[in-house]
C-alpha cells in the first residue's frame, strides 16, 4: 500500500502509538455539565494510571530496541497550556529515569501532528492521553492507508483484546469488500506477545521471528483486481477475499510461498 507521504516508500513507517484510555477527558463522558448558557467536561490525570502507562510505554520501546528498531518513546501533551497534562509530563519524567536506555522526547500535541505528516519515520514509540490518543490513532492509520490497514489492542496489566482500529461496518456486512489486513495485523500482533502482565507473554508465539512468514502483497495486489476494495480502504487493486485466501493458503501450505509464487 503506497503511503501519500512523500518520501516513505524510502524510509518506511513502523510506529506504534499508546492511548490511555480510561481516563483524559473521556473520563468526562456522559457527566459533562451543559447549562444555557455553557458546557463543562472535565480533564481526569491520575498518577496511579498515568505511571502503569509509563511503564508500559518503556518497556515496550526497550522491546522494540532489543530487535533492532530505534526504541525511542515520545511523550505527546498540551503541558504548556493545560496543569494536568504538565503533570503528566512530569511523571514521564520520573519513569525516564528508571529506563535510561530508552532515548525521550517530548512533544506538543499540535506539533506532534505537523511532523507526523511530514515525518513519521521519525517516530518509533508514542504515548499520550486518551482524547489525543483518539485523533492521533486516526491520523496514524491514514499514514499507511487507512483504518483497513491498521491493526490495534485494549492491552491491561492481565489481559488484552486484540482488533482492528475500525468499528464494524454493518453498512458493508456481507458484501465481501471490508478490508482483512487490519485484522489479520491484529492477529499478529497478539501472538506475537506484548510486555503486559503475567499472561500475555504467554502467548509470545513468533520469537525473534522464527515462525514468521511474508506474504509478498504486490503479488496480491497485481494477480487478483478488484476495484471496489480500493473504495473500501483495501489500498487499491487487491480484493478482501484475495487477501484473505492469500494468508490462509500461507499458513496451510507455507511451502508454496517460498519461491514468492501464490497458490492457486
Amino acid at each position: 500500500m503506497p503511503s501519500p507521504i512523500v518520501g516513505a516508500d524510502k524510509n518506511g513507517i513502523d510506529l506504534v502509538l499508546i492511548r490511555e484510555s480510561t481516563e483524559g477527558l473521556f473520563a468526562s463522558m456522559g457527566k459533562g455539565v451543559v447549562t444555557h448558557d455553557e458546557a463543562r467536561e472535565t480533564l481526569v490525570i491520575t498518577r496511579k494510571t498515568s505511571e502503569r502507562l509509563f511503564e508500559f510505554s518503556f518497556r515496550l520501546a526497550e522491546r522494540r530496541k532489543a530487535r533492532g528498531r530505534r526504541g525511542k518513546l515520545t511523550c505527546v501533551d498540551k503541558a504548556n497550556v493545560f496543569k494536568a497534562f504538565a503533570f503528566f509530563r512530569e511523571m514521564f519524567d520520573e519513569a525516564s529515569a528508571r529506563h535510561p536506555g530508552v532515548a525521550t522526547e517530548r512533544l506538543y500535541v499540535d506539533a506532534c501532528s505537523a511532523m507526523l505528516v511530514r515525518r513519521p519515520w521519525d517516530f518509533d514509540v508514542m504515548v499520550t492521553e486518551n482524547m489525543f490518543g483518539d485523533i492521533l490513532s486516526d491520523l496514524t492509520a491514514g499514514l499507511v492507508g487507512g483504518m483497513g490497514m491498521a491493526p490495534s489492542a485494549d492491552i491491561g496489566d492481565v489481559h488484552a483484546v486484540f482488533q482492528p482500529c475500525h468499528g464494524t461496518a454493518p453498512d458493508i456486512m456481507g458484501q465481501g469488500i471490508a478490508n482483512p489486513s487490519a485484522m489479520i495485523l491484529s492477529t499478529a500482533m497478539m501472538l506475537d506477545g506484548w510486555p503486559t502482565g503475567t499472561t500475555m507473554p504467554r502467548l509470545g508465539l513468533l520469537p525473534n521471528g522464527s515462525r514468521r512468514r511474508s506474504i509478498a502483497p504486490s503479488k496480491v495486489v497485481s494477480d487478483h483486481g478488484n476495484s471496489a476494495a480500493g473504495r473500501h480502504g483495501c489500498g487499491g487493486q487487491g480484493s478482501p477475499r484475495c487477501v484473505r485466501c492469500v494468508c490462509c493458503n500461507a499458513i496451510t501450505r507455507p511451502r508454496s510461498l517460498e519461491s514468492g509464487q501464490l497458490p492457486n
